[in-house]
């Protein structure tokens, strides 16, 4: 069995041919990177399609650069307006036009770089269609997994890792069988908070939050950054991406962010992948896969490293990341009910309605709440009777799950606020 069920191996790309490539999320950080590698390789991609949700104005800048001739954005009046001004592309609008530029017959690779579970459906769409999709959101495969891996072996698609610490392991692994790997080990920052003492957390400030030490990278990933969320999602990720049990994935604070995975096999060896802490590099690899592109962008000299250094992670200081441990060891629906949780958490503290440390008590009462509610079905319903917060089976359950979260986490909210 390989290491990750969706990626196929031995498989080269002629040099002449050109990828077309749609851009879920082209304003974000992640589709400005995609872009910038584009723009360095005009011989290699082609842009198809690009999509936004309200930075129309930087689209428009972005259309009359790559002439794409499919743009998604989100309301029809934003189409219309854009339709005006660029009249050779074709505008289209909201999820339903979202799971068009995913899916369209023209298109050989989809970019999901949609925050959130706003990606699901379209990422999911261009899986259903056979695509290769370089996984660049977490949210996705931390709802429907199961489904996406399924979804992926019947379609053919391909599900390439672009998040840079499962591009490291993607990297690392080159296609091991699951019985060579005894751990995969994800590399974290530790964020803004890594020193500052935990008695100080409840006067941590918005800006302070997103004054992340090593990556520059929008709002939403940047907060999950400093409560270490995101690697609580990340082990979920993993877990479908590679096979491999939660119970072999581990998470070691990484100050410099120069290590960005590790995979530790049966044999006692370990493979590391370095490099600058700069999102260019997953996913150049991802869009030139199976070559490397080379890219014009500063290198890592080893001399100026002076020290690596690699500490456990504590959960006091973190505590969301025992709870996404948790939650991922749970399954079923608890992942998706987590993601809706935090992502309701999360967006209370930016709109400054809680504090920073009311994000892990959020989670810590939804979670609760979960363990009821589970416990109170196993009274109500028969063993085995479908339900979405016991299992995944399609993405309405997904979405079902999710929305629960966000439900309860929003009655937690409510109170505090």
């Amino acid at each position: 069995m390989k290491s990750s069920v969706s990626i196929s191996s031995g498989q080269e790309a002629p040099s002449s041919f050109l990828t077309k490539i749609t851009v879920l999320g082209a304003t974000g950080s992640i589709g400005l990177s995609t872009l910038d590698i584009v723009r360095q390789f005009p011989q290699k991609f082609q842009i198809e399609a690009l999509s936004c949700k309200n930075s129309t104005e930087q689209l428009a800048e972005q259309i009359k650069e790559f002439g794409p001739r499919l743009a998604c954005v989100d309301s029809s009046g934003q189409a219309r307006e854009l339709q005006e001004t660029f009249p050779e592309t074709e505008f289209v609008w909201g999820v339903e036009g979202l799971t068009q530029i995913s899916s369209d017959p023209e298109v050989d690779l989809v970019l999901a770089g949609i925050v959130g579970a706003a990606g699901l459906l379209p990422t999911f769409s261009a899986v259903q269609a056979g695509k290769t999709v370089a996984v660049a959101n977490k949210e996705p495969l931390v709802m429907a997994g199961k489904l996406f891996v399924q979804t992926a072996k019947k379609s053919g698609a391909k599900l390439l890792p672009t998040d840079s610490e499962h591009n490291a392991i993607f990297q690392a692994l080159h296609n091991e069988p699951t019985e060579r790997i005894a751990r995969l080990i994800l590399t974290a920052s530790g964020g803004p908070f890594r020193d500052r003492p935990v008695e100080e957390f409840e006067q941590i400030t918005q800006a302070e939050a997103l004054d992340h030490p090593n990556w520059k990278m929008g709002r939403k990933i940047t907060i999950d950054s400093a409560t270490m969320m995101n690697k609580g999602l990340e082990i979920v990720e993993a877990h479908w991406l590679f096979n491999t049990p939660v119970e072999n994935i581990d998470v070691v604070l990484h100050r410099e962010s120069i290590i960005h995975s590790m995979v530790e096999f049966v044999d006692g060896s370990f493979l590391a992948q370095m490099g600058l802490p700069d999102m260019r590099v997953p996913i150049a690899y991802c869009l030139g896969w199976p070559e490397r592109l080379p890219l014009k962008i500063p290198r890592l000299e080893p001399i100026s490293q002076n020290a690596l250094h690699f500490e456990s992670i504590d959960p006091q200081r973190f505590p969301c990341l025992p709870l996404s441990v948790k939650a991922a060891k749970q399954g079923g629906g608890a992942p998706a009910v987590m993601n809706g949780a935090n992502e309701e958490a999360v967006a209370a503290f930016l709109n400054e309605e809680i504090r920073f440390v009311e994000i892990a008590k959020t989670l810590a009462s939804v979670m609760r709440q979960l363990d009821e509610t589970l416990q109170q079905l196993e009274t109500d319903l028969p063993a085995g009777t479908p339900h979405f917060l016991r299992d995944i089976h399609s993405l309405e359950d997904a979405e079902h799950a999710d929305q629960w979260g966000r439900e309860q986490a929003r009655k937690v909210l409510d109170q505090v606020s």
